[in-house]
């Protein structure tokens, strides 16, 4: 077994080139009127709102890592950079107790993950793969790649992120997908779900 094989997940595979998979149209992108907004449980109770030039100046880090679909293709030793969640939990600090976050994208997509996940080494508010800005097809201006969980928790296009005080489920999760997503763990549907797994 050579190294990149030793890195798949049970039952995924290393296509050929990098497919690109998205539910609903590519939206269009307008600098003008974009904004990420943080809200929800934030330790001042207000939302935190940041325009584009805004957020263009928040410092930027770079992430090796592999990238897992749920339909079982891997897109193995993605070069990618953008901003650390830390860098928006500084700037828009949480309330105590919050315990997971609401991930929300254009056209009312969202995903939910734990606290721990989006707070984890890898995950990352992506502007640029591999050394150029993100296609419009693969969430140009802005996704987040959680690379350690199937990527539709890697949500595209996102426009703002919800504290949660409890967890929730977001789109494909309200849809049969498993709560938590653990590839390595093959989590791909909500009847695998253990107890604690999902919300009450």
């Amino acid at each position: 077994m050579n190294e990149e094989e030793s890195r798949l997940p049970p039952g995924q595979y290393v296509p050929r080139g990098r497919p690109v998979i998205h539910y609903g149209r590519v939206p269009q992108f307008k600098p003008d009127s974009w904004d990420f907004r943080v809200f929800g449980a934030t330790a001042s109770g207000d939302m935190h709102r940041l325009t584009w030039p805004e957020f263009e100046k928040l410092p930027r880090t770079g992430v090796l890592a592999d990238f897992h679909c749920v339909t079982k293709f891997s897109i193995m030793g993605n070069e990618w950079r953008g901003v650390s969640p830390q860098e928006i939990l500084t700037a828009a600090p949480p309330a105590e107790g919050v315990t997971h976050v609401m991930i929300w994208a254009e056209y009312g997509y969202s995903a939910n993950v734990r606290m721990s996940d989006f707070l984890a080494p890898q995950t990352l508010f992506v502007t640029e793969l591999d050394d150029k800005p993100i296609s419009p097809d693969r969430g140009f201006p802005l996704r987040v790649v959680v690379p350690h969980l199937y990527a539709w928790k890697s949500v595209k296009w996102v426009r703002s992120i919800e504290y949660l005080l409890e967890d929730r489920r977001g789109f494909w999760e309200e849809r049969g997908y498993h709560n938590v997503a653990d590839p390595w763990r093959e989590q791909r549907y909500s009847y695998q779900e253990e107890p604690g797994e999902g919300p009450p």
